[in-house]
């Protein structure tokens, strides 16, 4: 299966996820600078994290802008599966390929630590090798994860399951409504989660509690 991975100044986590992708895959995955207007057709586009161009102006205003965002916006278009994390996912809902807005934490501190998140929805593209229901380990580390809609979107993307990952336990790290760490798009393909699963995708990191999330999106089996 492949992949391509999205590169901007400033994200510095693309070389985690180029690393997991090609653990999970056994095929290293394409890389697409800002400027350029062609993406290969590719199984899976992510977009990792970081502080695309120093998180100016809003977390991810200016990298939404660049022209490789508006091939990922057609792909997207075309059902082709897309994930953002962290500094991704501020760069999808800059885009308006996802619902909603990230804010400051509420506590306005960098967090920076392992969290429980529960699947809250395992029937996608991006979960069916979860449980529903089951609780995950995964680390965050960012500044503007607060999660925020008007009331109207959020009743929506409730009742209509677009709420995949959901902090647990009494986790939340920033203070995001009804503990929402990961939505996707009305049509399903596209998914942004605040968390960094890459982070977490073999027994040297301590588990493998990120893995199937990649799995299901490449359309793999999930490991044993």
């Amino acid at each position: 299966m492949k992949s391509a991975v999205i590169l901007l100044p400033g994200l510095n986590r693309d070389r985690d996820m180029i690393a997991a992708l090609t653990k999970i895959s056994g095929k290293p995955p394409v890389t697409v600078w800002q400027t350029e207007t062609e993406i290969p057709d590719v199984d899976l586009i992510v977009i990792p994290g970081g502080f695309s161009y120093g998180d100016y102006l809003r977390c991810g205003a200016i990298a939404a802008r660049k022209p490789v965002m508006r091939t990922v916006a057609e792909k997207a278009a075309k059902g082709v599966p897309v994930i953002g994390v962290c500094n991704g996912f501020q760069i999808l809902l800059e885009a308006g390929l996802l619902p909603g807005a990230l804010m400051r934490n509420t506590s306005l501190k960098f967090v920076c630590r392992e969290v429980n998140l529960e699947v809250a929805n395992a029937n996608t593209l991006f979960t069916r090798n979860y449980a529903p229901g089951q609780i995950i380990r995964t680390p965050v580390a960012h500044h503007d994860g607060n999660y925020f809609a008007d009331p109207e979107t959020l009743a929506r993307i409730e009742g209509e399951g677009q709420v995949v990952f959901r902090y647990a336990e009494g986790t939340n790290p920033n203070g995001s409504m009804n503990d929402i760490a990961g939505v996707m798009s009305e049509g399903g393909n596209v998914l942004g989660i605040m968390p960094h699963p890459e982070d977490l995708i073999e027994a040297a990191h301590g588990g493998i509690d990120g893995r199937p999330l990649f799995e299901s999106a490449l359309g793999l089996a999930k490991a044993a």
